[in-house]
């Protein structure tokens, strides 16, 4: 469950960019006297943050539960297979969106839109907040903003085979995406020059393209995983029978 939480991790400049102004919103919704304590602050949005992973591994477990009916139906023996490896290239495809490399998968975002006319409004009523459960409610309603991040982590969740797991890696991707939202939320408007860097988004977008691609030579060819556990000086059994 590490790439989930890489995947996450290597997110914080679009999650800067694109969850940068809610966080804002909330934290200007704030209390003076929440917004001036720093540990008050991190209580409320680390409240906001458990909020909207939860809807992740919501959603992880019915796309899980979906994605495992439909292999079980066309594809019971092939189909997980096949899955990892469109995983290993949706993986492949987040590196080049993330990077800028190809801003035309964006379009992925719209398929959410639906869905959010109805949430958004509710979102907004929870505004201003005023107490930690209504700081996990705003997360968990915002949890469903749409996002092409997010899709592409629910397609790679269906490759694991069942709702719980999916749902698992959906949460392992949540905390992944922790670290900078906290950041994001204490920091509030000094890390603009960071979700506006192409370095770093450039960096991110390499990272997952190379874990993309190690994924597809494993899959291809799973000696390779067996060959990197060899180590000069070690005197191998098969070596001494020869």
């Amino acid at each position: 469950m590490t790439i989930p939480f890489i995947l996450g991790l290597l997110s914080a400049a679009h999650c800067f960019g694109m969850c940068g102004g809610i966080v804002g919103a909330l934290t200007m919704s704030l209390a003076p006297e929440v917004r001036e304590r720093n540990s008050h602050l991190f209580f409320y949005s680390l409240a906001y943050n458990a909020g909207r992973i939860t809807s992740y591994a919501f959603a992880g477990i019915l796309a899980g539960w979906l994605g495992g009916t439909l292999v079980d139906l066309i594809a019971p023996e092939h189909g997980l297979p096949l899955l990892r490896i469109v995983a290993a290239i949706i993986v492949i495809l987040l590196g080049l969106y993330l990077g800028g490399w190809l801003p035309r998968l964006a379009m992925i975002e719209g398929l959410g839109a639906p869905i959010w006319k109805k949430l958004q409004p509710l979102g907004q009523r929870l505004l201003p907040v005023s107490s930690p459960l209504q700081a996990f409610l705003f997360g968990a309603v915002w949890g469903w903003l749409p996002c092409g991040l997010v899709y592409y982590a629910l397609l790679l969740a269906v490759t694991e085979g069942n709702a719980i797991d999916a749902g698992l890696y959906m949460l392992m991707f949540g905390l992944g995406t922790l670290i900078p939202m906290l950041l994001a939320s204490m920091l509030a408007g000094r890390l603009n020059h960071w979700r506006k860097s192409r370095i770093i988004q450039r960096i991110s977008g390499g990272l997952l393209i190379l874990m993309g691609l190690i994924s597809l030579l494993l899959l291809y060819n799973p000696q390779v995983l067996h060959s990197l556990h060899f180590m000069p000086g070690k005197v191998h059994l098969h070596e001494i029978e020869q």
